[in-house]
């Protein structure tokens, strides 16, 4: 059976150098596990790799979509078997890299199959909930799957949303389809991780990546983005760490002083939620080890 490495971790603790480092030593091709680098012109604030790396090193699920668009796991999980497939078609490595835990995991774990998206059962639900209140939808998920909503806040829109939206498709609660067993990857799936152990080193990281993020331009390339498609501050793109800031700033919300320092408040709460993921996940190996695994494969 064919094999894929993941390499995992927190922004700003140096996924993308040590992958670029080991891609000059191995066959390899980066795919991101990344869901802000998939939108194009977002490349400042999502620290997207050069143009010059994508030259040297080939890199797979960057720039799939426009920013007015969404992006979802399901989707992820899709496109990551696609490029993985591509990858061993040419004999190559396939190594994914990044910080979204809920796209790997949807990878590793598999996806429950759900129906897609309904546009306008959404519409609907998102009526209700500006009349009614989201706790109110919440109170009436309870009534059709108990299960599923006692595991959710009343505020989670997201998910109730989702849970309402499965039951009036197929008049069976979300959970029923989240209990079947789900099928296998087609390939090994061996994952390490980059797990910091000075905190503090880590923050200091983070607030200068962030800094040359501004001096890089991250307001100018909102600004152009802004101008260029029909954003709002509601779409998944703009709820992105960096940019949600950058759009306050824009608005007149927040002053340079503030974005900045929201801005890297953000970025450390971004850090540590993806190391209670990466804690909960099974099977992670130390980053370290990577380059000796790599040498014997």
């Amino acid at each position: 059976m064919h094999i894929a490495y993941a390499l995992l971790g927190p922004t700003a603790s140096g996924k993308s150098r040590l992958a670029m480092q080991l891609a000059s030593r191995f066959p390899l091709e980066l795919v991101s596990i990344d869901s802000a680098q998939v939108y194009r012109g977002m490349d400042i604030g999502t620290a997207k790799p050069s143009l010059e790396e994508r030259r040297t090193v080939p890199h797979h699920l960057i720039d799939l979509l426009d920013p007015t668009e969404a992006y979802s796991a399901g989707r992820f999980h899709e496109d990551a078997l696609r490029a993985v497939s591509g990858i061993h078609a040419r004999n190559k490595i396939p190594l994914l890299v990044g910080g979204t835990m809920l796209y790997y995991r949807a990878l590793a774990e598999g996806m429950d199959e759900l129906p897609p998206a309904n546009p306008e059962i959404r519409a609907q639900i998102d009526a209700e909930a500006a009349q009614k209140g989201w706790p109110t939808l919440h109170a009436e998920l309870a009534k059709t799957d108990p299960r599923t909503a006692a595991r959710l806040k009343p505020g989670d829109s997201q998910r109730i949303q989702r849970a309402l939206e499965v039951h009036r498709l197929t008049g069976r609660p979300i959970s029923e389809f989240q209990n079947r067993p789900r099928a296998g990857l087609p390939f090994a799936l061996r994952a390490f991780s980059i797990v910091p152990e000075d905190r503090s080193e880590l923050h200091q990281r983070i607030a200068e990546r962030f800094d040359a993020m501004l001096k890089a331009g991250l307001v100018e390339e909102l600004s152009a983005l802004r101008k260029r498609f029909h954003l709002n501050a509601a779409l998944p793109s703009m709820r992105c760490v960096g940019y949600r800031q950058a759009w306050e700033f824009l608005e007149g919300r927040s002053s340079a002083k503030e974005l900045r320092e929201s801005g890297i408040a953000a970025t450390r709460q971004l850090a540590k939620r993806q190391l209670t993921w990466l804690r909960s996940l099974p099977g992670l190996e130390p980053a370290g080890r990577l380059a000796a695994v790599l040498s014997s494969a």
